[in-house]
């Protein structure tokens, strides 16, 4: 069954200074005149509601923010809104001193053609693009003249999936000033009736959350209110800053008095179904794990603690073994063992002493496990009213053996069969995750990414407990003959405890007098039919209440599931057929006024003429791990030349140069003296470079003073089992683990398969074939320097081989980016402006600066000058610094 991802909104309106204008001080602005509380930059954002509507777990979202200009010069005013990732926007529009501008939905490539000269200008935009785990960001700016007031209004809709046992809605909350009117409200209709209804606040004691919050729910209905005043807002008596920054959570669940319930309203109908009380089908369980090089450190570990924890889950009459797989495959047990306390204490001794080492071979440890479990069936080995699955986690791309996904896909296909669900954990960003994906979806499982974070154990145990449980297997939902049209997937191989299976469809004659519906599966110890029967006079008068729901819910809630299904049947289709899935699942789209991956929503927007348009667009799940399409912005999409460079250097100063734009970001990472980094890592070429911060001789503790450097490099490659250290003293060259030492005195060249390093006194020069090369430079100071060491620049001077799929502080830079520089003006130090920069969907203030590049001359340098990203890089780079923190060089 599809994942169960909950409903999250995160909202949030910024300002900041028009481009256009004076360039003024906000405090010398906002110092004219007395202005009214909640004024930041001049804008007052005076109501932001948040008001949903959940009628039978279909949500109609409506966020609408209201904010005037108090400046005396025009302003820009950003309206950004956090939404799920599973849910549709369905319109927007933006009203200003009472006119308003309306979103259109239309094909995306129509859209992206009338909006291509807007683009070629370089305009603000309004666009969809994925934010962190759960979420993808809509975005949308306006210029709003001094007095003028705007209204931004945004809608969206999403079928609640049912999650362990509730439906879940999440909102983030994080407004950025006080508000003076705030509130989320929200109706919930099930006609099941209510059978609990909760709702919390991570930012807010619950003694005063008691006065803002309201919740009640009695029979069909549910009410949730959140109201909290200016002064709840604050987060101290007399601070102007919000402390609604955090997390607002709505659960909920339904009676279920019987195993199913169906509904229909206006010619559609829906299915739900979720029995309980069933015993466990015991279920046969492969776990296909990567433990190659790049799954060293925290992540094996993460995955080691939570597969101890999967063991403490496990049932006796379940079956399981371990299938390990890196340049070769190896497993715990030859073939499948019960879960018998003696074989759970064995596999624990197992687990624990997993070790990483070599490659990445997909194919051959996902053809063992599936084997595995074929011949257990077989062979007789489990019982025959069992069943399996598989579950593989991996952290990057295969690279030995079968490394072609396509035919991987085609193995894996065929020697499953059918006749089980593949489950694909990705861990991390660096790795094809469409490929997962879509080798999950056509063997009837799901992917699923494991983000790098504390809590990646959590995420693996919480993914497991989804599956933990099946009730039933071989699950058909059955309707009558003839009567029914256009029906939404209707069989699945597994119903697991807590989730629910929703089919929806068309009545053929909607004045039939009843409606039948069979669900048939096979359970622990029998096979099972359930039957649900409607009477149609009975079911109007249940839904009598028209005026609290949206009367078509069940039409749209039909269209969106049928949209994300041919969407998934889409992946893997070819030719004709996907030119079928497509032109249904647009057609529908631009039908129900959805914007989905094949729709762009059109906004005009009132700056210039007819002209001026933004346009929103709906991304992939990989989009969080690739740039910004073009289509999806009015900012410049920067394509890197071929002779764009970056650098660490200094302090440690880390400098990303783009020739194109005759301009660089730059950053700096404080870290101790110990600490190791990952400047480079990519999963397809193998090669990673990793760098160990020093300091000076006497450092001072305070970090704010204390100066450190890159002591000692780690580059290697592990396809040519390379590896080679750089210290301030010495480089040794591991070969097939041979060492071989140079002196920085040395002047020597070094070649061999695909490798080639040139040492010429204090810098080094090493490449990769034809594309990659990095420089080394050695600065060197006065050995008897009470205070200053010996330390290490590094450069890539050449990047172009190198994948997509390279991450790392300075990796992540080598793919498209787009960024934006504006509101250039007087920073705190006169000689040292103060801007905007606008990338990856954040606004940040920086800093102009300059540094050194030491290429030439290791001694002077030459000067770049660079814009300066604060706080450790925060917002230019991929998470937070510490994520970049590895145990050693290796």
């Amino acid at each position: 069954m599809a994942s169960a991802w909950w409903p999250c909104l995160i909202l949030a309106l910024l300002s900041s200074l028009a481009a256009s204008g004076f360039q003024r001080s906000p405090f010398r602005l906002l110092g004219k005149r007395s202005l009214p509380e909640g004024v930041a930059n001049g804008i007052e954002v005076y109501s932001t509601k948040i008001n949903s509507k959940v009628t039978s777990r279909f949500a109609h979202n409506v966020v609408t923010t209201r904010a005037v200009n108090r400046a005396d010069t025009a302003k820009e005013v950003s309206f950004d809104v956090e939404l799920p990732k599973t849910a549709f926007i369905t319109n927007f529009t933006l009203t200003i001193d009472g006119v308003t501008y309306p979103g259109n939905v239309k094909e995306k490539e129509v859209a992206k053609k009338q909006y291509e000269k807007a683009v070629s200008q370089g305009k603000t935009a309004g666009l969809v693009k994925a934010s962190g785990r759960k979420l993808e960001k809509f975005t949308v700016s306006v210029n709003v003249a001094a007095g003028s007031k705007v209204t931004f209004e945004l809608t969206y809709e999403e079928l609640l999936k049912r999650h362990k046992g509730k439906y879940e809605m999440y909102l983030k909350v994080q407004p950025k000033q006080l508000v003076k009117h705030f509130e989320i409200e929200v109706d919930i209709f099930e006609p099941q009736g209510i059978s609990m209804l909760d709702a919390e606040a991570s930012f807010i004691t619950n003694d005063l959350l008691g006065s803002a919050l309201t919740k009640s729910f009695s029979g069909k209905k549910g009410h949730v209110s959140f109201k909290p005043s200016l002064d709840q807002q604050r987060s101290c008596p007399t601070c102007t800053d919000s402390l609604l920054s955090g997390d607002f959570t709505i659960t909920y669940d339904v009676n279920r008095e019987s195993p199913g319930n169906v509904q229909i309203v206006n010619g559609y109908f829906v299915h739900f179904f979720a029995p309980q009380g069933l015993p466990v089908v015991p279920k046969n369980v492969a776990f296909v794990i990567d433990i190659s090089g790049s799954m060293a450190g925290r992540k094996l570990e993460q995955t080691k603690e939570a597969l101890l924890r999967i063991l403490e889950d496990m049932k006796e009459e379940d079956y399981l073994n371990f299938i390990l797989f890196s340049g070769d495959v190896s497993t715990w047990k030859e073939h499948l063992v019960q879960a018998m306390p003696e074989n759970l204490q064995e596999a624990r001794t197992f687990v624990k002493s997993m070790e990483d080492k070599g490659m990445t071979n997909i194919n051959d440890g996902l053809l063992r496990g599936i084997s595995m479990l074929n011949k257990a069936r077989e062979e007789h080995r489990v019982p025959e009213r069992s069943t399996s699955i598989v579950i593989m986690l991996t952290d990057g791309d295969a690279n030995v053996g079968e490394s072609r996904p396509e035919k991987i896909q085609e193995n894996v296909r065929n020697a499953i069969g059918g006749k089980f669900p593949l489950y694909n954990l990705g861990f991390g960003n660096n790795l094809n995750y469409n490929f997962l994906e879509n080798m999950a979806l056509e063997n009837h499982g799901f992917a699923r990414r494991i983000y790098e974070d504390s809590d990646a154990d959590l995420q693996l145990q919480g993914f497991y407990e989804e599956v933990a449980n099946p009730l039933l297997t071989g699950v058909e939902m059955e309707y009558p003959e003839n009567a029914i049209l256009d029906l939404t997937q209707n069989t699945y191989q597994h119903f697991y405890d807590g989730s629910e299976i929703v089919v929806a469809g068309r009545l053929v004659d909607e004045d039939m007098n009843s409606f039948k519906a069979d669900v048939k599966g096979h359970g622990a110890t029998n096979d099972l039919t359930f039957t649900e029967e409607v009477d149609m006079k009975e079911m109007e008068k249940a839904l009598q209440e028209r005026d609290y729901i949206f009367g078509n819910y069940i039409e749209r809630l039909w269209a969106y599931l049928t949209i994300e299904q041919l969407l998934e049947k889409r992946k893997n289709a070819h030719g004709e057929e996907k030119e079928n899935l497509t032109a249904r699942a647009l057609d529908l789209s631009l039908k129900y006024h959805f914007v989905t991956p094949l729709t762009s929503m059109v906004v005009t927007k009132p700056e210039d003429n007819e002209d001026e348009r933004a346009i929103a667009d709906k991304p992939g799940e990989d989009a969080e791990a690739t740039p910004v399409s073009p289509a999806m912005s009015y900012l410049t999409s920067y394509q890197p030349p071929q002779n764009p460079y970056y650098y660490v250097d200094g302090d440690p100063h880390f400098i990303i140069q783009i020739p194109e734009k005759d301009d660089a970001l730059c950053f700096n990472i404080d870290e101790a003296p110990g600490t190791v980094l990952r400047l480079i890592q990519d999963p397809v070429t193998g090669l990673t470079v990793n760098g160990q911060i020093i300091g000076d001789k006497r450092g001072s503790p305070d970090s704010k003073t204390r100066k450190t450097y890159f002591g000692k490099l780690g580059i290697a490659n592990a396809q040519m089992d390379f590896q080679l250290e750089v210290t301030t003293e010495k480089i040794t060259l591991w070969n097939r683990a041979m060492p071989s030492t140079f002196s920085w005195l040395d002047t020597v060249t070094v070649t061999q398969d695909g490798l080639s390093m040139m040492i010429n006194r204090k810098n080094m020069v090493v490449s990769f074939g034809d594309g990659v090369t990095f420089v080394v430079v050695l600065h060197q100071v006065w050995k008897k320097h009470p205070v200053h060491r010996d330390f290490l620049g590094f450069y890539v001077v050449d990047s172009h081989r190198m994948s997509a799929q390279t991450h790392g502080l300075l990796g992540q830079f080598f793919q498209p980016f787009d960024f934006k520089v504006s509101d250039i003006r007087p920073g705190s130090d006169p000689t040292k402006p103060d801007a905007t920069l606008v990338l990856k969907n954040h606004q940040l203030i920086v800093t102009r600066g300059s540094q050194k590049d030491y290429r030439k001359d290791a001694s002077i340098g030459t000067k770049v000058v660079c814009w300066f990203v604060h706080n450790n890089g925060e917002g230019l780079i991929d998470g937070v610094h510490t994520d970049y923190i590895v145990p050693n060089l290796f």
